[in-house]
């Protein structure tokens, strides 16, 4: 069973390697934040199938500080671009 965790992880571990792919080369800064997310989700998603297959004590509590992370990151996004659109509404140049 924990040979299938491990595989499942590495699995989704090549995923986000594809995500990763998508934030260096991607042509909109949406098309990033979303590669970003799928980063943050699939790097926890990796995390707790590790620790659940190999019983590593603290990697759940990295996992939880993975999710912290990712939903400030979002939050800060979304916050700039509405910052950034009332400013091009209010001076377009």
């Amino acid at each position: 069973m924990n040979d299938a965790l491990l595989v499942a992880a590495g699995v989704i571990l090549l995923t986000v390697g594809a995500g990763l792919v998508r934030i260096l080369y991607g042509p909109r800064e949406v098309d990033r934040m979303m590669a970003v997310q799928l980063l943050g989700t699939g790097g926890i998603a990796a995390l707790l199938l590790a620790a659940s297959a190999t019983k590593v004590a603290g990697v759940e509590n990295v996992a939880l500080g993975l999710a912290l992370l990712s939903s400030f990151a979002s939050v800060a996004f979304v916050t700039a671009s509405a910052k950034a659109r009332e400013r091009e509404r209010v001076d377009p140049r």
